[in-house]
C-alpha cells in the first residue's frame, strides 16, 4: 500500500523509471512518448548527460547555501546569463523553486515597489479570465480560470479579470485580427477606468496561454497597445512565461515575438527542463533600484531560493539551448508538428482550431465546427482522450473548460525540443487515434 497523497485517488499510475530521449517508460516496461514534456517541463528531453552531469559536479562541491547568508557560484552564473539575453531593462533575477513562487514573488515585488515608490495606494491587479498563474493562494487569485478557483473562493485575493486575447472565440465576423487585438487589449484601460487607476498596481497576463486554453498566442499588435496602456496609467506589465518560456513558443523569452518587454517577468519549467526545481523572477533596473534606494530589503524568501544545484541545472539547460541551436530547433520541428497536426485535422468535424507557436500547440476539439458549439462537459472528452493516449503510449495533456472554466476541450502538446520527423508523425498517429476514442 502506497502511502503517497497522490493527485487523484481514484487513479493508480505507473511507476516511472527511466527515460531517454523523447520517451519514458516504467516499471512494466512500456514506453510512453512524452508528447506534452510533462507540463511543458522537458524541453530537452530525458536523460540529457551534459545537464545531469552539471549537477552532478555541483553536488560534490556545494549542495546547499542559504541565502539570506551566502550566495553561490552557480546562481550568480545563471542570473548573468539570463540578463545577458532579457528583453528591455530587465536586470535582476530572483531564483525560486518553481512557476507559482515565481508568480507570488512578482506580485509582492509589484506591492513594495509601489510602497515604496510612496504610492501605498496601488494595491489591485488586473488579469484575464481563463489564466493560470499557478495553484499557491496569490498566484491562484490571479488565475482566471473558474474551476481552478472555485472551491477556494473565501481565501483568495480580490482581483480584476477581463477578457483574453482568444481570436477563436472572441473575434467577430468580419473583424480584422489588427482590430480585434486593439479592442482586447483596450479592455485593460475600461477596467482601469472602472477601479481608478490610482489602485491598481500591475496587469498580469501569459503571453501565449498555456494549460487553461491550450497555447492560444495573442494577435499581432495586442501586447504593444498593452504596453502603452500600462505606460499610460503607471502600471507594471507582469509576463507570465513560466510555461510558455525559455524557447518553448521558439524564441528563448515568448515576449520577443510580440515586440514587447516587461517590468516583470516569470520563468520556471523549462529553465530547468525537469532535472531539478527551479524558477525566477526577472524585474526591471527601474523596480530594483527603488527597493535598493528605499528600504534595501525585499520582504520576500524561501527556504530553498538559488539553490546551487538547481541553479547549475538552469546553467547546463541554458547553455545547452544555445549551443545546440535548440530554440531554432523548436521553430523547426514546431512547424513540421503544425504542418503535420494540419494535414491530419484540418477537415476533422470536431476539431475546431489548431493554435500556437514553436512547439507548443493546442487542438480545440468541438461538437460543430460550423457554429463552434463545444461538446457536452458531461462527456468528460479531454479525460477520455488523455487515457486513450496513454493507454496507446503517449502522454499528452488534454484538459477541459477551455472556454469559461466549465465548457470545451482542448489537447495541448509541448514536445521535447529534440523530437525528430519520425516521432512527430508518432505523435499526431497517436493523438488521431486517442481523439477517435475520446469522441466515441
Amino acid at each position: 500500500m502506497s502511502h503517497i497523497f497522490p493527485r487523484h485517488k481514484k487513479q493508480s499510475p505507473p511507476v516511472a523509471v527511466r527515460g531517454e530521449g523523447c520517451y519514458l517508460y516504467d516499471a512494466e516496461g512500456k514506453q510512453y512518448l512524452d508528447a506534452s514534456g510533462g507540463a511543458a517541463v522537458s524541453c530537452l528531453g530525458h536523460n540529457d548527460r551534459t545537464v545531469i552531469e552539471a549537477v552532478k559536479a555541483q553536488l560534490d562541491s556545494l549542495a546547499y547555501a542559504h541565502t539570506g547568508f551566502l550566495t553561490s557560484e552557480p546562481a550568480e552564473t545563471l542570473a548573468d546569463l539570463l540578463i545577458e539575453q532579457a528583453p528591455g531593462d530587465l536586470d535582476r533575477v530572483y531564483l525560486v523553486s518553481g512557476g507559482s513562487e515565481a508568480v507570488e514573488a512578482a506580485l509582492k515585488l509589484a506591492r513594495q515597489y509601489f510602497v515604496e515608490k510612496g504610492e501605498p495606494q496601488r494595491g489591485r491587479l488586473i488579469a484575464r479570465k481563463q489564466s493560470y498563474h499557478g495553484n499557491t493562494m496569490g498566484a491562484l487569485s490571479a488565475g482566471g480560470n473558474a474551476w481552478r478557483r472555485a472551491q477556494f473562493g473565501p481565501l483568495l485575493i480580490d482581483m480584476s479579470h477581463i477578457d483574453p486575447c482568444y481570436a477563436y472565440r472572441l473575434q467577430q465576423d468580419g473583424e480584422s485580427a489588427e482590430a480585434y487585438g486593439l479592442r482586447a487589449a483596450n479592455l485593460l484601460e475600461e477596467e482601469l477606468l472602472r477601479v481608478g487607476p490610482e489602485t491598481v498596481m500591475a496587469f498580469i497576463a501569459e503571453p501565449v496561454v498555456g494549460a487553461t486554453a491550450g497555447a492560444v498566442p495573442a494577435v499581432k499588435g495586442y501586447f504593444r497597445r498593452i504596453r502603452e496602456i500600462c505606460d499610460q496609467y503607471g502600471i507594471l506589465l507582469i509576463l507570465d512565461e513560466v510555461m510558455c518560456g525559455m524557447g518553448r513558443t521558439g524564441s528563448l523569452f515568448a515576449c520577443e515575438q510580440d515586440g514587447v518587454a516587461p517590468d516583470i517577468l516569470c520563468i520556471a519549467k523549462g529553465l530547468g527542463a525537469g532535472y531539478q526545481p527551479i524558477g525566477a523572477m526577472l524585474c526591471s533596473k527601474e523596480i530594483y533600484r527603488t527597493i535598493e534606494q528605499g528600504s534595501g530589503f525585499f520582504q520576500h524568501g524561501h527556504t530553498y531560493i538559488g539553490h546551487p544545484c538547481a541553479a547549475a541545472a538552469g546553467v547546463a539547460v541554458l547553455r545547452s539551448l544555445k549551443s545546440r541551436d535548440l530554440v531554432t530547433a523548436a521553430q523547426t520541428q514546431g512547424h513540421k508538428l503544425r504542418t503535420a497536426l494540419t494535414a491530419e485535422f484540418a477537415d476533422h468535424p470536431n476539431v475546431g482550431d489548431i493554435r500556437g507557436r514553436g512547439l507548443f500547440w493546442g487542438v480545440e476539439l468541438v461538437a460543430d465546427r460550423q457554429s463552434k458549439t463545444p461538446l457536452d462537459p458531461q462527456r468528460k472528452t479531454a479525460a477520455r482522450i488523455k487515457a486513450a493516449a496513454f493507454e496507446a503510449g503517449m502522454i499528452c495533456y488534454p484538459m477541459g473548460g477551455t472556454i469559461d472554466g466549465q465548457s470545451g476541450d482542448h489537447v495541448l502538446l509541448a514536445p521535447p525540443f529534440i523530437i525528430t520527423d519520425p516521432q512527430i508523425d508518432e505523435l499526431v498517429a497517436k493523438l488521431s487515434r486517442a481523439i477517435t476514442v475520446g469522441l466515441g
